[in-house]
């Protein structure tokens, strides 16, 4: 598999392990266990992916595709899922991060 797609990937899955952590902390009590441990859970599956993926790319490239990777999927859950707005710096700053992944994953 491409290691750039895995990277990628993993920031989904890293995503989606964000997902429940933030539900964990919305409820009504001060943490929501169960979706805490689903995110905790998730998180700790993303370990194997790495170990494939730092074996491929260099580790700076590779930090910079899941950080900006991770934001762009951060940005679209709060925007879809939590009803959170963005303001035009916020959305310049993703299509920064978008072309900045691009060109990553060209020359990486």
């Amino acid at each position: 598999m491409n290691p750039i797609l895995l990277t990628i990937m993993l920031s989904i899955i890293g995503a989606v392990g964000d997902y429940f952590l933030k539900r964990a902390g919305n409820g009504s009590v001060y943490v929501e266990w169960r979706w805490f441990f689903v995110g905790m859970f998730i998180y700790a599956l993303t370990a194997f992916g790495w170990f494939y993926v730092m074996k491929h790319i260099k580790l700076s490239s590779l930090g910079i595709i899941y950080t900006l990777s991770t934001i762009a999927l951060l940005v679209f859950m709060g925007t879809v899922f939590f009803n959170e707005r963005l303001n035009v710096f916020e959305i310049a700053g993703l299509v920064a991060a978008v072309i900045a992944i691009v060109l990553l994953g060209r020359f990486a």
